[in-house]
């Protein structure tokens, strides 16, 4: 007999069904607030007990007094951080996933799932000129797409190396956060390589290396395909050209920037990323797929297989279909980065694009960088506003003359409140400034005029 808990619940399966294409119909999408502690723990008190309560009462208490505490990062107005705005199709297929508790681990479970998911490994390769023979992984986002990585970079030079040194790879103050956080977690250091103008460059990384007292410990470089704070892209050709020269490991970090990669005003910008050795790219953030999806793509997977390749005797069946090389008939997820069990978050990404077509996608990140350079020409117009620098990628960073740091953030907290928009402000060399992240192929010219008309 079946658990109660387990047992087909049509009255609650059409209850939450009716709720999400409720909320899958609202247009616009509220932006919201953030929320208040005190409150969500007044409402949230006595929610879980010994004994069940009605799902009425329990989806009524989320969406009257939680749902309003998030802000949509899928909203038009959210221009904060990096935003998300998932495909109706993504987000549609993300509820299967869920539905049918479909995960992708291993071939032996998940082989349809993960077929699907490679074909989307396989476009993301194609779109960066990698060779036939690269593949991948999705994770749960770019900071564990880059630990995995890196993690493969420094294995795969010690086996080379043979030595027990400290190693290092190669960065840019530029680089994301996660990039340090990852060689601390990995004892790997760093070579610190002078930005040009907030970019690293080849020949800033040849420099380095030349002034280097123990270049030989240096094993790679880590380049970024559009900076989270500006949307900077490095000099990626550059520094592919010193890489290849002293066989060293290029990871490039395109979480964000990658979807450049469909762009026809940006694509020239990733240049050289066709000789990375590892890339990353986000769908959760510019290639329109819910939370939370990162794809990282070897070019030679079966390095990354000699280093994640997870064994135990519960495993063995696992990989008992193994076929060596880098293009193996049973690929296992769980080979390629430093995760086990997975969830299958690569399929909403799969179906959107297979439901939508690439063209659409390419109209979509196109969409974003028009919609910037636009914002920066209304900047432009307003003399009380300065704009820092002009947008290479979809961040456009400015300033209000006159205002401190206290002045940004007050005007960051009365939009939010009057659901203007969600704008939080940043820091660039130094002093305080505005940040507009744009992705949403919804948001308009109108709605920046209105953020930027309470600057006034």
């Amino acid at each position: 007999m079946t658990h109660p808990m387990f047992a087909p619940d049509p009255a609650m399966t059409e209850l939450v069904l009716d709720y999400c294409r409720e909320k899958l119909a609202e247009d616009p999408i509220a932006l919201d607030h953030s929320g208040d502690k005190a409150m969500l723990d007044t409402v949230l008190g006595g929610c879980i007990g010994d004994g069940p309560q009605a799902p009425e009462k329990v989806l009524r208490l989320f969406d009257e007094h939680m749902l309003p505490g998030v802000i949509s990062t899928d909203s038009p107005r959210f221009l904060a951080f990096i935003p998300t705005a998932p495909t109706t199709a993504s987000c549609l297929f993300d509820m299967v996933v869920s539905a049918l508790s479909l995960q992708g681990s291993s071939w032996l479970e998940a082989a349809g799932v993960i077929a699907a998911e490679n074909q989307v490994i396989r476009v993301l390769a194609d779109l960066a000129g990698l060779p036939p023979s690269a593949g991948g992984v999705f994770l749960s986002g770019g900071s564990a797409g880059n630990l995995s990585a890196l993690a493969v970079a420094r294995d795969t030079a010690r086996r080379r190396l043979g030595t027990g040194r400290r190693l290092r790879m190669a960065v840019c103050e530029s680089a994301h956060s996660s990039i340090a956080k990852a060689l601390h977690l990995l004892d790997v250091g760093t070579l610190e390589v002078a930005p040009v103008d907030h970019r690293m460059t080849g020949a800033a990384l040849r420099a380095a290396l030349a002034a280097d007292d123990e270049p030989e410990t240096v094993v790679g470089a880590v380049a970024t395909a559009g900076t989270t704070n500006a949307g900077i892209v490095d000099d990626i050709a550059g520094v592919a050209a010193v890489t290849a020269e002293r066989g060293l490991w290029l990871h490039v970090d395109a979480a964000y920037g990658g979807a450049a990669l469909l762009s026809s005003r940006a694509r020239h910008l990733l240049a050289g990323i066709e000789h990375a050795d590892s890339f990353i790219v986000d769908p959760h953030k510019w290639l329109f797929s819910p939370f939370d999806c990162a794809a990282l793509v070897y070019r030679h997977p079966a390095q990354a297989k000699a280093v994640h390749t997870q064994d135990a005797a519960y495993l063995d069946a696992v990989h008992r279909g193994d076929d060596q090389g880098d293009t193996p008939t049973e690929w296992n997820p769980s080979d390629y980065a430093y995760h086990l069990t997975r969830r299958a978050r690569g399929l909403a990404t799969w179906f959107s694009l297979s439901v939508n077509g690439l063209d659409a996608y390419r109209e979509a990140v196109d969409a974003a960088i028009t919609q910037a350079r636009s914002a920066a020409a209304l900047i432009r117009r307003h003399r009380q506003l300065e704009l820092v620098r002009h947008p290479q990628l979809s961040i456009v960073l400015f300033r209000r003359h006159g205002w401190e740091v206290a002045d940004y953030y007050d005007w960051s907290a009365r939009l939010l409140r009057d659901q203007i928009g969600f704008v939080t402000p940043t820091t660039w060399e130094g002093r305080p400034a505005a940040r507009l992240a744009f992705l949403h192929p919804s948001t308009t010219d109108e709605i920046v005029e209105e953020i930027l008309a309470t600057t006034r």
